[in-house]
């Protein structure tokens, strides 16, 4: 006889449920805002459930949900958002869920006369760069990365006057997208994401300069379809949806959150 493997019947329970398809709100963090829709339209077409997507900073939704704000799902940039969450009475603790391993780079614009893959770091000291812009630290974990990198470099007492802040780390890039910072600290899956893949160079800033940033995912006690939220988040472990989370640059993450 032959055995299924768990992804296997993890999909054949999906569809089995298409015949009442629900929908599902999901707040999520705006570096996910590539990876996640490609994931959620797959969802949606194996299973036959709507899943509506709101992105944004993790912080603000954070601070959305203890006041009252209604998601069936919360993908934040940073564990620690779920986990106080939890510990308030406002999640559910066993659907805490690591999905992913976040990196920050350094990203110009195509037709800058910086070379960040040459010069790394050293680009922000360019003579020629006016504004650079990272997501606000106060509530956007990409945001903390990036000043947390610059202090670990030694860089941010000589460039933290020409920091500007975006609301999250998609208008951050945004910013350095119309040419209203000259260079960006932004999320690695952004920099591969088809708006802004082809538009510009990007370097990695080391790994060891910055806090990891493990992402997780967690159902709030509020959610309206706790059902298929619980089915959306058994599908991010799917090999599908891995393999489109490591095409934008997440690592695995580990095991337990």
């Amino acid at each position: 006889m032959k055995i299924l493997r768990p992804c296997v019947l993890v999909l054949i329970a999906l569809v089995a449920r298409s015949a009442q398809a629900g929908e599902i709100t999901v707040a999520a963090a705006s570096d996910l805002t590539f990876a996640l829709t490609e994931i959620a339209q797959r969802f949606e077409k194996t299973t036959g459930n709507k899943v509506r997507l709101s992105f944004g900073s993790s912080g603000n939704f954070f601070a959305q949900i203890q006041n009252g704000a209604r998601f069936d799902i919360f993908f934040s940039a940073d564990v620690e958002y779920p986990r106080k969450l939890v510990a308030g009475g406002l999640a559910i603790g066993s659907t805490l869920q690591l999905y992913g391993v976040g990196r920050i780079v350094l990203w110009a614009p195509a037709g800058s006369p910086l070379d960040v893959g040459k010069m790394g770091m050293k680009a922000l000291l360019d003579p020629s760069v006016e504004k650079i812009a990272i997501a606000n630290p106060a509530h956007a974990p990409y945001g903390r990365a990036a000043k947390a990198a610059l202090e670990n470099l030694k860089l941010y007492d000589q460039v933290h006057s020409k920091l500007v802040l975006g609301e999250n780390i998609s208008q951050t890039a945004q910013f350095v997208e119309s040419g209203n910072a000259q260079i960006g600290i932004l999320a690695l899956s952004l920099a591969r994401a088809p708006t802004l893949k082809d538009k510009g160079r990007y370097w990695e800033i080391p790994i060891d300069s910055y806090p990891r940033i493990e992402q997780a995912a967690v159902i709030p006690t509020a959610a309206r379809d706790q059902q298929v939220a619980r089915a959306f988040l058994e599908y991010l472990r799917t090999p599908e949806a891995q393999a489109i989370l490591r095409d934008y640059g997440f690592q695995a993450p580990p095991e337990k959150p």
